[in-house]
């Protein structure tokens, strides 16, 4: 089965109480699920995780790098000017799909620059939930 770490950066744990336009109506627990079972259709296995802390979300790039494991990656808000976590994702020895629940091109003008996107393997953007599934099957594709 293969493996696939999924990553979700600040404020994806607070899903539900931010903006539904933008985000869905799904809490981070429901989102999980969602993640899992789509997961589980396609027979992949998937670690998810999520912090609002910069460096915790280097570290388990570091650990993928390390182990060659392939990469689901939501920097959200991280996205836009963390050159830190670009250089960790630029490491990664395994493909990396950046995702976002939201389309950043069509909000907020400060949000249209991507500093993971050039270090990415593809990028899936403004599908909500629905970005998560089809990363999954953009790597499921992927790795072997």
């Amino acid at each position: 089965m293969k493996e696939i770490l999924v990553l979700n950066g600040p404020n994806l744990g607070k899903l539900g109480a931010r903006e539904h336009r933008f985000y869905g109506d799904l809490d981070y627990g429901q989102l999980c699920d969602f993640i899992k079972r789509s997961a589980e259709e396609l027979d992949l296995a998937v670690e998810i995780r999520q912090s609002d802390d910069e460096a915790v979300l280097i570290g388990w790039l570091h650990e993928a790098m390390e182990k060659a494991i392939p990469v689901i990656f939501n920097p959200a808000a991280f996205t836009h000017y963390s050159i830190a976590l670009r250089d960790a994702c630029a490491m990664l020895r395994a493909p990396l799909i950046e995702v976002h629940l939201s389309n950043p091109l069509a909000r907020e003008e400060f949000r249209h620059t991507s500093l993971i996107s050039g270090v990415s393997t593809g990028t899936i953007a403004g599908f909500k939930e629905d970005s998560y599934r089809l990363a999954l099957i953009a790597m499921d594709s992927l790795v072997e």
